[in-house]
């Protein structure tokens, strides 16, 4: 029996998206049980990258060094199972973030560089579709490019699940990569 490659690549694209979304289902009922911001700040990492201004061009360059941090991050995290670990993981990670940031800012033409800080942040409620990210203390990544005044971009560093602009969630981990490997 011959099978249509195409519909072989289908399913296999199908099948990944049912398990990626059992993931990401299985950890919003996991964070549905909390229902103070205390709890779930004691659970989660969040990132901040703060644009230099509001002007197009600070946060255009915003956007392309959130790409290279989430990509270093993605990697560097991947193997990261607790909270604890991920934390002194991502303060160890600190010079490396500036400079992947400061390079990025140099090669699109920018003359000011970074900051990153890692430590506690009061953040107010955000909600992304049916999430709700409480207000509270979390501890953070904060990376502010120049003087850090334009409009931020966030997600969670871990465990890694980020949010686009639309509100709809792009999770990131290794066990997308292991299943990316799996149906290729």
């Amino acid at each position: 029996m011959k099978i249509n490659l195409k519909n072989k690549n289908t399913l296999r694209k199908t099948v990944l998206m049912i398990i990626v979304g059992i993931i990401v289902f299985v950890f919003f009922v996991a964070l549905s049980g909390c229902d103070e911001s205390e709890e779930l700040s004691e659970k989660v990492i969040r990132i901040h990258i703060r644009a230099n201004s509001n002007y197009s061009a600070d946060q255009s360059v915003k956007l392309k060094v959130r790409d290279k941090i989430t990509e270093f991050l993605s990697e560097q995290l991947k193997q990261v199972t607790t909270k604890s670990a991920a934390y002194e993981r991502l303060k160890n990670l600190s010079d490396e973030m500036t400079e992947i940031a400061d390079e990025t800012l140099k090669d699109e033409g920018f003359n000011y560089s970074s900051k990153v800080y890692i430590g506690k942040e009061t953040f107010p409620e955000r909600q992304y579709g049916d999430y709700v990210f409480p207000a509270g203390e979390y501890d953070s990544v904060i990376l502010n490019l120049g003087s850090g005044e334009g409009d931020n971009w966030w997600c969670v560093a871990f465990p890694p699940l980020c949010f686009s602009p639309s509100g709809d969630v792009v999770y990131k981990s290794w066990i997308k990569e292991i299943l990316d490997k799996i149906f290729k």
